[in-house]
């Protein structure tokens, strides 16, 4: 199972390379189901100038129109997501890891932490399902299964790569920047 694992995660590696080739910060992910990919994303906000086009995001409307277009009904779409296990390089954000509380997949592998938006435990833990719900009670928090730190450094190694070359996309500074001294 370990070198399955590896191997769905070079996979979301290699979604987060597509990303980092389209000038997106380099987060990819794969969704298996039955031990397949049955569905891919990478990150797409700067391409759809959408902020919400997360790389998770984007494999689950994926899934749904797939689903949709199969005419799957709301109880065996909610049961093939039970089934599901999600690999993404880096931990799910807050946004992320809330839809994929509510949607009720089985499990996720994330590459390295997220310690500035981070669902799965840096910063908050939405994946453990608690008596309290999340939003409201019409809207249940199931909680899933979260391993992270699979394939970390090269998630990692993704991500310095892009932020050493300067990501062309981020907003220009309001103020010039401090030159360190070099003595």
């Amino acid at each position: 199972m370990e070198s399955d694992n590896l191997a769905y995660m070079e996979l979301a590696i290699h979604q987060a390379k597509l990303a980092s080739e389209s000038l997106e910060v380099p987060v990819g992910c794969v969704i298996i189901k039955d031990g397949e990919v049955i569905a891919s994303g990478r990150n797409r906000t700067t391409e759809t100038r959408n902020a919400t086009r997360h790389a998770e995001m984007e494999a689950i409307d994926n899934l749904l129109e797939m689903w949709q277009r199969d005419g799957l009904s709301k109880a065996e779409v909610a049961k093939n997501f039970s089934q599901c296990i999600l690999y993404v390089t880096c931990e799910p954000c807050i946004m992320c890891a809330a839809a994929l509380s509510f949607l009720g997949i089985k499990e996720v592998y994330y590459g390295c932490a997220n310690e500035k938006f981070g669902g799965c435990g840096s910063i908050l833990s939405l994946h453990s399902s608690c008596s309290e719900p999340f939003i409201s009670d019409k809207v249940p928090q199931r909680g899933f299964k979260c391993t992270g730190g699979l394939m970390a450094s090269e998630a990692i190694s993704l991500f310095r790569s892009f932020y050493e070359q300067g990501n062309p996309n981020a907003p220009k500074p309001h103020r010039p920047l401090v030159q360190k001294k070099v003595e």
